[in-house]
């Protein structure tokens, strides 16, 4: 009996034994764990806010070129009124045209340069000219030629053309090719704005 009771103090004791080694060894196994999941965890955060970050910089370095880049001169070309090149029955497009034209360097010159050449006093110096004053009578030599051009654009297009998105954009990607060929590379068009587009 006694050989019995100490073979299962014997066993009790190696079980308990077994089981605090596999206890501890399941601790170490989570701690171990939970570490290298916490630095691979955090590793890949930093590498996406990184990316997160170098994204904003370059998409706000992108929006800062374009600003420099497609500002231009806004040239209204007036209302049109057009007969459309439907065959079932006539349908008319009232529009208002607008262009974007790039900038010249001599567009807007330096105030610093305009006082040094013009001086105070009125001694004979020219008065000062308006940029945009200027421009506009630039534009005007031009301004038949690029009415003509819309003009033979739109009515050359169906109602059904020009009532979709994509149909509009068409039109206003052909309009600025012909103005584009009409000023002669002394200015570029950056835009084509429709104000109002009335299909009846």
């Amino acid at each position: 009996m006694a050989d019995n009771e100490t073979n299962s103090e014997a066993r009790t004791k190696e079980l308990n034994k077994f089981l605090i080694i596999s206890l501890i060894s399941t601790i170490m196994l989570c701690v171990v764990f939970a570490g290298v999941n916490y630095l691979v965890m955090d590793n890949l955060l930093s590498q996406k806010i990184g990316k997160i970050n170098l994204n904003q910089e370059e998409l706000a370095e992108d929006e800062s070129s374009e600003d420099e880049i497609q500002r231009g001169i806004i040239v209204d070309l007036g209302d049109f009124i057009l007969n459309l090149c439907d065959e079932t029955q006539k349908k008319y497009l009232k529009v208002n045209v607008a262009i974007e034209v790039s900038q010249k360097d001599t567009d807007f010159p330096n105030t610093e340069e305009q006082a040094k050449s013009g001086g105070h006093g009125g001694h004979g110096a020219a008065a000062p000219v308006d940029p945009m004053e200027a421009i506009q009578k630039e534009m005007n030599q031009f301004k038949p030629a690029i009415r003509d051009a819309v003009i033979t654009n739109l009515s050359s297009k169906t109602s059904a053309e020009l009532s979709s998105a994509a149909g509009k954009e068409l039109a206003k990607e052909q309009i600025a090719n012909d103005i584009n060929s009409i000023l002669g590379g002394e200015r570029e068009v950056l835009r084509i704005s429709f104000g109002q587009f009335i299909i009846q």
